[in-house]
């Protein structure tokens, strides 16, 4: 059975410029005015985590910033515990 550790991160807003990400009453979604510079601060997270084995699976945006959550596989020998 694969076996996973997680972790969370948080990013300051001070880390975008402008990074907007809103939803219409019907669901539509997007990114609304984005400068160039914001894409590339979430590549840099993204590429700096993913070197060290870390995949992201969810991304929550708030006020104050961004909440990144990851997973990777725990390599091991040992067989799953459930207790």
């Amino acid at each position: 059975m694969e076996r996973f550790e997680y972790e969370l991160t948080r990013h300051g807003a001070e880390s975008f410029r402008k990074l907007v990400y809103f939803c219409t009453a019907d669901g539509n979604c997007g990114l609304d005015e984005v400068p160039t510079e914001d894409p590339q601060a979430l590549m840099e997270i993204l590429n700096e985590r993913g070197k060290n084995g870390w995949e992201l699976f969810q991304m929550l945006f708030g006020k104050d910033g961004v909440m990144c959550c990851w997973k990777r596989k725990v390599l091991t020998d040992q067989p799953y515990d459930v207790t």
